[in-house]
């Protein structure tokens, strides 16, 4: 199988021409001496604006950007600018553009660009009016707050060559100009200090280049700007901008007061420090309003490949900190008052009790997780983090043998999980929330397809990777698994217990279908130990303690199986419940659970 080539996730700005014909027809040259002045203003802005003019087409210019909001700053630079050197011509002569902005993935090959992130911008500046600017719902989210603008919802709108509808929006301009909520950006942001949004929020520094050398100042400004640009992958965090973080670069600053003239809890920054041609890069988390460091961390590195090295040091420290603000979040969540909660804050109370629950096993908090959630859905039907908990707490009820009727604790979640992709497509646990359905329905292709979606919307997800993993290991995948799983533990070392515990089940798992017995114990203890009641860790390690001849072992866990989930055996040896999708793999399951006594 060929290896998938990589995609980046990019803001692509797309602009072409109005009228190009009928003005080329009346007069050619004239049209030509102008359509050329104006694409040398476009990539002056595009230039200016940290862009890259990917290239051009005729009348048609093709940009990327790393920051969505200098993506859509460029655009309204070239429209003002271009209505200026509209303004004394008559109205059959002046040149217009349309302009279209999208943030998605791009595969880059030979100084081009390409995928379905170009494609939707330039189908984006279809829809634009002659003068204006076309943005897509991805843009939107991204730029937040960030740009004081008023953007008109246009529907959706089904485009060419493009499978799913694009939510587009229209950058309103009126007589005077660009509508605006404030005079300038300048003006939004250095005015009073903002409300921190109900999502988590963070705010990345510009890195500190401590080498000494102001040639090492790309590296430094290339890692800040790929966590960016990562972190905007996670639907559940408020990431401010690059141009906005980065106003406080090589000044003195005080973190509190730069929170909150930003409107964020969270504070990333760092370090690099070169030493011949070792790299060496410091960073740390802050909670602003707690005053606290949640996580700190160094890393050391090789100079032979600078881009491998900024790629690797970007994944590390993405896959650490979102889990760490997840857990911030939870513990937070646990002081709040019952009193006016939002349904964010209700969202993250359920959260915690969920965790309570998956620790101790008790299905009475997960009937509790479920009302609170619910409670959380009746505020805001579309609150992402309560639907993915309540599916969660349903698959587990289902797995557990909580329920009498196991199959609709799964028609349950399968009812979640479409709401969940109606509420936001984007969200990789809208995937994995199905793709784990589709596993215990033993429909094994349906789940890895969900699986690799829900990777490919956030590779930097540790639990996107612990759960893929978990599905290729129970699919007959156990190479793929066992690398996955160790890719999400060094991502995030210290993430909640649950989620470490699953990247041990899979390691289990995987090892137990390749018949190392002995390895699968390694594994298994520490499943065991984050999660003590889960029924799948219990019979597993029963399973290989009989088969490497431990029978006092085996003894353990089929006693602690039997106290803590009675219905779960009589489930897996009648076929109600089926873990591996190769037969011999559940045989040798199956085969060890008699031996241990199982009937």
């Amino acid at each position: 199988m060929e290896k998938r080539l990589p995609r980046k996730l990019t803001a692509i700005l797309y602009t072409d021409m109005v009228e190009y014909s009928r003005l080329t027809g009346e007069d050619e040259d004239a049209t030509h001496r102008r359509l050329r002045d104006y694409l040398d203003l476009i990539s002056s802005a595009i230039e200016s604006a940290q862009g890259v003019v990917v290239h051009y087409a005729g009348d048609a210019v093709l940009a990327k950007f790393d920051a969505v909001v200098d993506a859509l700053s460029c655009a309204i630079t070239i429209q003002t600018s271009l209505k200026d050197q509209n303004q004394d011509l008559p109205d059959e002569r002046k040149v217009r553009f349309r302009i279209g902005v999208n943030l998605g993935d791009v595969i880059e090959d030979r100084a081009d660009i390409y995928g379905d992130g170009v494609n939707v911008a330039a189908r984006l500046e279809s829809l634009a009016e002659p003068g204006g600017i076309c943005i897509s719902e991805s843009v939107k989210t991204a730029i937040g707050k960030n740009l004081p603008y008023h953007y008109a919802f246009m529907g959706e709108r089904r485009v060419k060559n493009i499978e799913e509808p694009v939510r587009a929006y229209s950058v309103e301009f009126d007589d005077d100009g660009l509508k605006s909520k404030n005079s300038a950006p300048t003006a939004f942001l250095q005015s009073q200090n903002l409300t921190l949004p109900e999502k988590p929020s963070i705010a990345v520094l510009a890195f500190k280049n401590m080498s000494g050398d102001p040639e090492q100042e790309y590296f430094s400004d290339g890692i800040t700007e790929d966590i960016i640009t990562e972190l905007s992958r996670f639907s559940g965090l408020f990431v401010i901008a690059r141009n906005s973080s980065f106003a406080f670069k090589n000044q003195s600053v005080d973190v509190k007061t730069v929170a909150q003239e930003l409107g964020v809890r969270y504070m990333l920054e760092g370090s690099v420090r070169r030493m011949r041609n070792r790299l060496r890069i410091n960073a740390q988390l802050l909670d602003t309003e707690m005053a606290t460091h949640i996580w700190a961390e160094r890393y050391d590195g090789d100079l032979t490949d600078v881009f491998e090295l900024q790629d690797e040091i970007t994944r590390s420290i993405v896959g650490s900190i979102a889990p760490q603000i997840e857990i911030a979040e939870v513990e937070r969540s646990r002081k709040l008052s019952d009193a006016n909660l939002s349904s964010y804050e209700i969202s993250l109370k359920a959260q915690a009790i969920f965790y309570d629950c998956a620790r101790e096993g008790n299905p009475e908090l997960r009937q509790k997780t479920i009302e609170a959630a619910q409670a959380a859905l009746d505020i805001d039907p579309r609150n992402t983090l309560a639907l993915w908990i309540q599916g969660y707490s349903y698959l587990m009820q289902y797995l557990y043998r909580w329920s009498s009727n196991p199959e609709e604790c799964l028609n349950l979640a399968q009812e979640i999980s479409q709401r969940l992709l109606q509420a936001d497509s984007s969200d990789p646990r809208a995937y994995m929330t199905r793709a784990m359905i589709s596993t215990f329905r033993g429909e094994f292709d349906a789940a890895l397809a969900d699986f690799r979606r829900a990777f490919d919307l956030n590779p930097n997800f540790a639990l996107n990777l612990t759960l893929m993993a978990w599905g290729e290991s129970l699919a007959g995948m156990t190479a793929d698994a066992k690398h996955h799983a160790e890719l999400a533990l060094r991502l995030s070392p210290r993430d909640l217990d649950l989620w470490l515990g699953d990247a041990y089940l899979t390691l289990l798992q995987a090892n137990f279908a390749e018949s190392d017995f002995e390895e699968a114990k390694k594994w298994g203890l520490l499943a065991v130990q984050m999660t003590p009641k889960a029924p799948i860790r219990l019979a597993l390690m029963t399973a290989s303690c009989i088969h490497t001849n431990d029978p006092e072992g085996a003894a353990y866990y089929a006693r602690k199986l039997e106290e803590l989930s009675p219905d779960f055996i009589p489930s897996l040896l009648s076929g109600a419940v089926t873990l591996y999708k190769t037969p011999e793999h559940n045989l040798i399951l199956i085969d060890g659970l008699h031996k241990a006594g199982f009937t």
